[in-house]
């Protein structure tokens, strides 16, 4: 150990948890490390050099590499996911993930503090893959015979929004209220602040002849509301309380999951996914007796987090656009490859016909025609996917300023049809615009 004192690698550094802890020490003074797979131009502005753009989870070597490059003396652990995808699976992000890095921090020539985050709640009541991979990874730190520390944060609330907090504040400003069974399901919130001291703590209390420090202690505040509360909270803080409610029926809500399950197929990350309902189905709660003893914190309520960082009209925009994001992701992508298909089959002679009646010949019309469809179905399927969702909405923009260019210069009279075909391509391109503006996670 240093004596700036301990050098902190935070895994995961890009994620609510794991980025906030990050700029917390930072501004502590506290040598640190941030890593991550990869990073917004905000967080790399932040972090400057301590940042670390790596593939922790799919690499192994780079995993070792950075460990014995970095030299760290505390190594807090935030990367989770919620489900299985394509970007991976919830056994290997959690529990394989977390055997690697034990085997890594072994090999280290100093003892290290492990500083884990997994979940609250009995193991018993674990029915997610999500759920028992994080119990598993809780039971291979606890074999290892490395010292730990094991926190159970609760529902985290932070200035930021993503994944699960994203989705508190959007069901906020819905004008429904959750199913009455959900609603009353207990829900332990704890500040990332708290989260923050709790990290900054051990870290400054970590000292390498003591390596036989092994605790496990749960983040929360000590009285449990209901999620119908919280939300009530949050609907005062964004100021729309007062607006009336209808209660949103339980088939709609697992409607809403399975379209986030097929959501995250395509590379989005949608909070509203099956394992997250059922994780909502169980509750948030703990014992954080032993934590509050322990540290000497006094945890904040729901409420006094709020008050502290009042709502302005940027928490009320995301609020409001945030569930509108994948509809108006899939309106898009809807529109151009059903506009591509309606084209190259039952509009096929009558969009020939178009250009045939205005002076081409049969064959480059259809050509012309088959062309115009491919790139629009291609455009299409970019928009549905993630990784390529920005590019296609720049080149959905350029093929509809194309399409009005064209027909000015070759169709004009098409500007002046009855149902105004071309005169719709400008609310298209603005709503293209919009999917650009809110196309960021974090």
């Amino acid at each position: 150990m240093s004596d700036r004192g301990p050098t902190i690698l935070v895994l995961g550094a890009n994620g609510l948890i794991g980025s906030f802890i990050a700029g917390d020490l930072i501004r502590r003074g506290m040598t640190v490390i941030a890593a991550a797979r990869s990073f917004t131009g905000a967080q790399r502005e932040q972090f400057g050099n301590t940042a670390r753009q790596v593939p922790l989870a799919r690499s192994e070597d780079v995993l070792v590499r950075l460990l014995a490059e970095s030299q760290p003396d505390v190594v807090v652990n935030c990367i989770g996911v919620l489900q299985d995808s394509p970007a991976g699976t919830t056994r290997g992000m959690h529990l394989e993930f977390v055997e690697k890095l034990l085997a890594g921090l072994q090999a280290l020539k100093h003892p290290v503090l492990l500083v884990h985050f997994s979940i609250p709640g009995a193991a018993a009541d674990d029915r997610t893959g999500f759920a028992r991979s994080k119990r598993a990874a809780e039971q291979a730190i606890a074999q290892s015979g490395i010292a730990h520390a094991i926190l159970r944060p609760g529902f985290v609330v932070a200035p930021s929004a993503f994944g699960g907090s994203a989705l508190l504040r959007a069901l906020a400003a819905l004008p429904f209220d959750l199913p009455g069974q959900l609603a009353r399901r207990p829900f332990a919130t704890v500040a990332a602040e708290d989260v923050a001291n709790t990290v900054a703590m051990l870290a400054k209390g970590w000292r390498a002849p003591d390596n036989a420090t092994a605790a496990g202690w749960d983040l929360m505040h000590p009285h449990v509301r209901s999620l119908g509360d919280a939300l009530a909270s949050l609907r005062a803080w964004l100021g729309m309380a007062s607006r009336r409610r209808i209660r949103l029926p339980y088939a709609l809500l697992t409607l809403g999951a399975w379209s986030g399950d097929v959501a995250a197929w395509f590379g989005w990350r949608p909070p509203v996914r099956s394992t997250a309902v059922k994780e909502l189905q169980r509750g948030v709660t703990g014992d954080p007796r032993a934590w509050i003893q322990v540290t000497g914190i006094a945890p904040c309520t729901l409420d006094e987090v709020l008050h502290a960082h009042p709502a302005t009209v940027q928490e009320k925009w995301f609020a409001q656009l945030y569930l509108l994001k994948p509809l108006i992701i899939g309106v898009l992508a809807a529109f151009w490859c059903l506009s591509a298909v309606i084209v190259l089959t039952v509009a096929y002679s009558a969009a020939v016909g178009i250009l045939t009646a205005r002076g081409y010949a049969d064959g480059p019309a259809q050509v012309m025609t088959v062309a115009g469809s491919v790139m629009d179905f291609a455009v299409g399927v970019a928009i549905l996917f993630r990784r390529t969702c920005r590019p296609g909405l720049l080149a959905g923009i350029a093929v509809s300023l194309f399409y009005m260019i064209a027909a000015a210069v070759l169709t004009p009279d098409l500007w002046a049809e009855p149902l105004g075909a071309l005169v719709k391509t400008g609310p298209a391109i603005v709503l293209m615009l919009v999917a650009l503006a809110i196309a960021d996670d974090r």
